[in-house]
């Protein structure tokens, strides 16, 4: 049975997509009356994280999709329509999971020492196959053979995005989440490796001066090359002379007047400004300068990762709001509108009609009489989790990978792979996540990148590969080669197995260009679900442009204090007390602790 719900508010927000809970935090933020609800027992809308038991529920109930109820009928006014919102998720497409291991449950447990065989019996490593004593006790602790009993058993160690984005250090987001206060809800880590395909291997991207420089590929003029290059993007920008003539030119146009070499042409366009050879000179510049100036500010990379996955950050935002009295009401769907006189008056939600100033919605739940386009970016999503890195090394790595089209008709992809560090999965296990515009079906799409990185073929119990924790090559060179059906142990292209895939999802999710029609009240406030770039800048900015809209004189999020900043009326001491905690001399302590830091 719903429970009530006070019937007037400022603002109504409807989803708890990206966009939808940074409006909510920055009216709740100023004061505002606000309720936010969400058909789903989750947040997140189509930006969630889900462990792997809630994805398989998620993907159940997008089988059986509910529709808004036809029994309700809004009494209505004089010169009032009611419009019954739209069903979520009828624009997620073409799902198609499968499974690329037995369901054999009694599978036998190996060592460590098992795995590190070359296929021959004879132990990988030195010369002779022999190892430490120290090696050879680090080799002992149990590693499992996977099936699909043992990766739903392990349920709880998943978060699985659907859609995934990096941060870059210096983007929106970032700069939104410190100067609001509310970086203190989340956690992050650095993206440790940029790879790039080029000369038939994985490779990674000297990205910082000090990696440029100490690159053995890259010879010392091309070094200089791709320094003076770099600084002339940086300082200088799109608007400069140095790029006059290139206004109306692609970006590759312009690099092709510097007679830069092959390499050093490839890291720029590919892992730095991420461009086609359609991309413009003044994107191409951007997105190089919107690279560089996010270097350094929290590692060799210009990107961070939300631990826990994407769909943590809009729960901060979620948060955020709630702290300054927003009221929040899952499994509350959403039923339709009230409008009159040009305005959205109302919303009905079961068999309450609730009144408002503002309402912000997700695209997913619009009416569609007031939508004019669906829009035409819509995404193709896959989502992978493997057996071994794309590019073993040393220790685990965060990675991101552009992949340019190899064909016409085929769009980039950008792959982030991410393994147990991140929470995303267990040990020994890695998840892939693959991104692109999408041309045909989502399993299409991707096909080529899945094609080139990934054995995605069913593997035979006799076939397993075992999975270690170990993020070194476990198999010798020759042994390489054989396996991946390459007969030539001289060919030193492959350096590793391709990554066995276990499990797969495909899915297109809907556009971000979504417009409304021009006889939408202009109180309703469309907020887009996830868009095809890396970052989280669309949405951001989509977020500051509705608020400047309902509230033009407010500041857009200003600092929220910390808890103990907080002075309750009637209250001499900030913040609440908890157990433990002991006033006089350890306040004066803590205060003079906290001068000190400032200092």
């Amino acid at each position: 049975m719903e429970d009530d719900l006070p019937t007037e508010y400022d603002v109504v927000v409807v989803g708890t997509g990206m966009t939808e809970s940074i409006v909510a935090a920055a009216a709740s933020r100023i004061g505002k009356k606000v309720l936010h609800l969400d058909s789903n027992e989750y947040y997140g809308g189509l930006w969630a994280t889900f462990n792997f038991d809630g994805l398989q529920k998620w993907i159940e109930d997008l089988k059986n999709a509910k529709t808004c109820s036809k029994d309700v009928v809004p009494e209505l006014a004089e010169g009032e329509t009611f419009l019954r919102a739209s069903n979520q998720y009828s624009t997620v497409e073409n799902i198609e999971e499968d499974w690329y291991i037995c369901n054999d449950v009694d599978l036998p447990e190996l060592t460590s020492k098992d795995t590190q065989t070359d296929g021959s019996g004879d132990v990988a490593g030195g010369e002779n196959g022999e190892k430490s004593d120290k090696d050879k006790a680090e080799k002992k602790e149990q590693v499992k053979l996977w099936s699909i009993d043992r990766i739903k058993k392990e349920y709880r160690r998943f978060n699985i995005d659907l859609a995934p984005k990096l941060l870059f250090a210096r983007g929106e987001l970032v700069e939104l989440l410190i100067s609001s206060n509310i970086a203190r809800y989340a956690e992050f880590r650095a993206v440790s490796r940029v790879a790039t395909f080029m000369d038939g291997k994985l490779t990674q991207v000297p990205c910082s001066r000090a990696d440029v420089f100490a690159n053995k590929t890259v010879s010392v003029v091309e070094k200089r090359m791709l320094m003076q290059l770099l600084t002339s993007c940086m300082e200088q920008g799109a608007d400069s002379p140095e790029f006059d003539g290139f206004r109306d030119k692609t970006f590759l146009e312009y690099l092709d007047t510097k007679n830069l070499t092959p390499i050093v042409k490839h890291y720029v366009m590919q892992a730095i400004a991420m461009a086609t050879d359609k991309t413009s000179c003044r994107d191409g510049v951007n997105r190089t300068k919107h690279f560089l100036n996010s270097l350094g500010r929290y590692g060799n990379t210009s990107f961070l990762w939300p631990m826990y996955g994407s769909g943590e950050l809009p729960q901060c935002f979620c948060r955020l709001c709630a702290v300054f009295g927003g009221v929040y009401c899952l499994k509350r769907q959403l039923d339709g509108v009230v409008v009159g006189d040009a305005k959205c008056k109302a919303i009905v939600t079961g068999k309450q009609r609730l009144s408002l100033e503002h309402l912000v919605v997700g695209q997913g739940h619009l009416p569609p009489e007031i939508v004019a386009s669906v829009g035409e970016q819509q995404i193709s999503r896959g989502i992978f989790v493997t057996d071994r890195s794309l590019m073993q090394g040393e220790k685990e790595n965060l990675t991101l990978l552009y992949y340019p089209p190899e064909e016409p008709e085929q769009e980039p992809v950008t792959l982030i792979e991410l393994g147990p560090s991140t929470n995303a999965c267990p040990q020994g296990l890695f998840m892939v996540h693959m991104t692109c515009k999408r041309t045909k079906t989502a399993k299409e799409d991707l096909a080529y990148v899945v094609d080139k990185f990934l054995r995605a073929e069913m593997l035979e119990p006799k076939d397993s590969r075992n999975s270690t924790d170990s993020h070194t090559q476990t198999t010798s060179p020759e042994r390489r080669h054989l396996q991946d059906g390459n007969q030539d142990p001289k060919d030193e292209s492959v350096v590793s197995p391709k990554p066995q895939v276990l499990w797969s999802l495909y899915l297109n999710l809907p556009a971000s260009d979504i417009k409304l029609s021009s006889s939408a009240p202009n109180n309703i406030h469309l907020c887009s679900g996830p868009d095809l770039d890396l970052d989280f800048d669309f949405a951001v900015n989509q977020a500051k442009s509705i608020f400047k809209a309902m509230y033009p004189e407010e500041d857009f999020l200003p600092r929220a204090p910390d808890p103990e900043e907080i002075v309750l009326e009637g209250d001499e001491t900030p913040g609440p007390k908890f157990e433990g905690d002991t006033p006089g001399e350890d306040d004066e302590k803590q205060n003079v602790e906290k001068t000190e830091k400032e200092e």
